[in-house]
Formats: C-alpha cells, sequence, structure tokens
C-alpha cells in the first residue's frame, strides 16, 4: 500500500479512465484502503518523530599507533586551552560509528543482535576476501562544534560506504529505526564540545583551526577492521573505556583475543537460553498445556484429595 501511493497512477479515480460499471463496492473498498493507508503514515511519521538513537554499530579503533597519534593531539589541544579536557573523547573508546539505532527493550536488542549477525554474510560478500584497511590522516570538524581524524581517500572508502548500506538495510527489514537523515561520512572523533555544554557559558563556542594546525595533514596510521560491534550509547562501559557491547562479528583474518572468543560464546548462549525460556512460558500458558499437567497431576488422587480444589494458577507463578 505504501508504494502504491508514490505511483502516478495512485490518485487517479477509476472513473477517469473510462470504466463505468465498476461495483460500488469496489470504490468504497478503494476509500477505506486510502484512509488506512494514511492513518500508517501518521503512525510511521510520529514513530520517526520519536526517533532518539541510543545503540550504535561500532569498528573499534585498536591500533595503537593512531590512539597514541590521537592522545598526543588531544593533549597538544588541551595546552593551549585546559577548558577543553572535559571535551575530549576518552581513551579506549576510539572508533568509527557505522550505524545508530533504536532499541527499546530487550526483545529489540535480541532483534538488533540477530541482524548483526545476518549482516556479517553481506560483509563478507562486499569484501570478496579481502582485507578492509582504513587509513587515517588529516584533522576536521562538523560546524567547528566536532573534532575528528579524517578517512584517507582510496576504494576503502567505497567498501565501507556499502558495507554502511547493507548494515543499514538489514536492520531495517528487521523493523528496526536505524540511520540519520545526512549522508553516511566515516570519521573518527576525538572532541566534542556538546561533552561540555557549560564551555559555551565560558565563551568556548567553537573549535580553533589554530588548535590542530599542526595536525591538519598528519597521518595517524592504518586501521584493519577485524570486528563490528553492537553497543549501547547509555549502558556503562567496560573497565577499558569502551562501550558496553551486546555483540560482535568477526571480519576478516585478524584473530581476536581468548577474552573475547569466551564472551561472545557466553553472548551467543545466554540467548539460547532466554529463546527457549520464553517458548517454555508460552507453552505453559496455553490452556491446553495447563489442563494437560493438571490431569497427569492429580489423576489417581482419592476424590476426597481432588475434593479440596487444589489448582495450579500457572499465570501468577510464571510472572
Amino acid at each position: 500500500m505504501d508504494s502504491l501511493i508514490d505511483m502516478p497512477f495512485a490518485t487517479i479515480d477509476i472513473k477517469d479512465c473510462g470504466i463505468t460499471d465498476v461495483p460500488h463496492t469496489n470504490l468504497e473498498r478503494s476509500k477505506e484502503n486510502e484512509r488506512i493507508s494514511k492513518d500508517q503514515i501518521k503512525k510511521r511519521k510520529k514513530k520517526q518523530k520519536d526517533y532518539q538513537p541510543n545503540y550504535f554499530l561500532s569498528i573499534p579503533i585498536t591500533n595503537k599507533e593512531i590512539t597514541r597519534g590521537i592522545k598526543i593531539l588531544q593533549n597538544a589541544i588541551i595546552q593551549q586551552d585546559k577548558q577543553l579536557a572535559k571535551a575530549m573523547t576518552s581513551d579506549g573508546s576510539f572508533h568509527i560509528t557505522l550505524l545508530v539505532m533504536q532499541l527499546l527493550s530487550e526483545d529489540e536488542v535480541n532483534i538488533g543482535i540477530g541482524a548483526l549477525l545476518e549482516l556479517k554474510p553481506f560483509i563478507e560478500e562486499i569484501l570478496q576476501g579481502k582485507q578492509l584497511i582504513l587509513p587515517f590522516q588529516g584533522i576536521d570538524t562538523f560546524g567547528n562544534q566536532v573534532g575528528f581524524v579524517k578517512l584517507a581517500e582510496g576504494d576503502h572508502v567505497n567498501s565501507l560506504l556499502e558495507i554502511a548500506e547493507a548494515a543499514k538495510r538489514t536492520f531495517q527489514e528487521k523493523g528496526i529505526l536505524a540511520g540519520e537523515n545526512r549522508s553516511f561520512k566515516p570519521h573518527l572523533t576525538f572532541m566534542k564540545l556538546s561533552k561540555a555544554p557549560w564551555l559555551r557559558k565560558k565563551g568556548v563556542k567553537k573549535i580553533d583551526p589554530e588548535f590542530y594546525e599542526k595536525f591538519i595533514s598528519h597521518r595517524f596510521g592504518e586501521e584493519m577492521v577485524h570486528r563490528i560491534d553492537l553497543c549501547s550509547m547509555l549502558k556503562k562501559k567496560q573497565s577499558n573505556g569502551y562501550y558496553h557491547c551486546e555483540s560482535s562479528v568477526v571480519i576478516g583474518k585478524k584473530p581476536i583475543g581468548l577474552r573475547d572468543l569466551i564472551n561472545e560464546a557466553l553472548r551467543r548462549e545466554r540467548m539460547s537460553l532466554k529463546s527457549k525460556v520464553k517458548q517454555i512460558k508460552e507453552l505453559l500458558l496455553k490452556p491446553e498445556t495447563q489442563a494437560r499437567i493438571r490431569r497427569e497431576l492429580f489423576e489417581g488422587r482419592s476424590v476426597n484429595n481432588s475434593n479440596q480444589g487444589n489448582q495450579v494458577d500457572f499465570s501468577t507463578t510464571l510472572t
């Protein structure tokens, strides 16, 4: 129905096409379908209006050369204005954001984890067995409010854009609100003025380009992409400073640590157990299941015991 609205013939009345013997019921059905379609559009617009991303797909930056270079950059800026220390991205959380999304419940988080797992074969198809290497060089800002290290030009940019588009499509097909209105521009954030709103009251309204002019063409290094994480923006960060991670997929040939493998195995086991518990709960709440259990529990008991009216209230015991 939504796709028909965008077609040029969607608003043409049937009688305009020269057909005069269309049953009245068809016209009524057409009006009803149009009304339903308008209601769906209104609901979708309201849902999009309330859209507040709280999760994102992250490519973690693990190359020590890159993180060391960013720390040198941050310290150089802080030396020129100590107030900006609170605006700096903290250690351990350097990353590339691939996609933002809204997940409002545990069930939606589980759906997001499933979407991430489904994304992996699409990424492998895009890369065709090649390693995705991201070189970082130079500095830029978004409106002098967000400072970031730039991704150098090259074929890797197209691959990353394809992966981002595949991610957006995969998550949206699962019914998840994902993506942004602006076009995807991969970047490595090292500072945000919004992290310290009080700076504006102190007269700091923008990032002065002179603060980073010595790094304007600096080569920070290359990141070999080996993992994509589904992370929370709001949950408490890990002890190493990185975001709370719900799940991950491994990309390329670079092996991850034993701890990462154990954590991923535990996450998958937890998701499997939650799914099984949910299925068992739904099964036990069915009237026919409850009747069968009662029959088997009380079968063979004496008439006096059965007349005591012992009943099992499954709806309360399972909540």
